[in-house]
């Protein structure tokens, strides 16, 4: 799975008409630019509103700068937010990706040599990015209900595959991302307003997802809440920094 999250305003969540409403409204949650707000109803951006307050709200979420954490057990990623930097490290490849997700631009290292290649290193920088953009929505999707390209539908409500009941939106996607054709369903607790499941569909047509997953294991993470448990495999070793030493981001060797 490759997922939508946009390239340019992706690692810069915080910007001006973002903290100019929340000057007036602490818990205000401004659609990024490009979100699709004609399209979407209106139920779904009140509850997208409500997940994003659960979360630990907007304010919270624009001020969280890097956040780590393992995926699946195959790649641990460091993400500046701010800056748009990203660590990936392969330890059972001896690769590390290094890359800033806006430029698209970077280094590798690979069986402990670093890439020279210039055609062998696009390809590990693009693969890099699509690595990011799959692992980060795995973490960090109910933050992006409104972002740019989205367009949010309230499908009613339902029970999850753990009996809970929930609220229903669907995500659909328009010209972002790597794979702008898939489809999610979320199901959102009625009680907490968390995501507490989720359903992957290829392509927008599809009647059946490929995947539906549980969202459990939430816990605070410096300003936010974020969740590890996917059922059977497992985000982890999640955490959130204020500030972490440059070579996490330019050199090979970190401190």
């Amino acid at each position: 799975m490759r997922k939508t999250l946009t390239l340019v305003t992706l690692g810069l969540f915080i910007w001006a008409c973002a903290s100019q409403s929340q000057e007036d409204d602490p818990n205000a949650n401004p659609p990024l630019e490009g979100f699709n707000q004609e399209g979407s109803d209106a139920a779904a951006i009140a509850i997208a509103d409500e997940v994003m307050l659960a979360m630990g709200g907007r304010q919270a979420w624009d001020n969280t700068r890097h956040i780590t954490w393992n995926f699946f057990g195959a790649r641990t990623l460091y993400w500046d937010k701010y800056t748009g930097d990203v660590r990936i490290e392969r330890p059972n490849q001896g690769a590390v990706t290094l890359l800033n997700i806006n430029t698209r631009e970077g280094r590798a290292m690979l069986n402990d040599g670093e890439v020279t290649d210039t055609d062998s290193l696009k390809n590990l920088i693009n693969a890099g990015y699509s690595a990011w953009v799959n692992d980060s929505y795995w973490l960090v999707m109910p933050f992006k209900l409104k972002d740019s390209g989205l367009t949010l539908n309230y499908l009613g409500s339902d029970t999850t595959q753990l009996g809970a009941p929930a609220d229903v939106l669907q995500l659909t996607f328009d010209g972002v991302g790597v794979t702008p054709q898939n489809k999610y369903h979320v199901w959102v607790d009625k009680n907490s307003r968390l995501v507490v499941q989720w359903a992957y569909f290829a392509q927008a047509i599809d009647e059946e997802p490929r995947i539906i997953s549980p969202w459990t294991d939430y816990k605070q993470h410096g300003r936010i809440l974020l969740s590890g448990g996917r059922g059977e495999r497992n985000l982890s070793d999640i955490a959130v920094y204020e500030t972490l030493p440059e070579s996490i981001y330019k050199s090979f060797e970190r401190d």
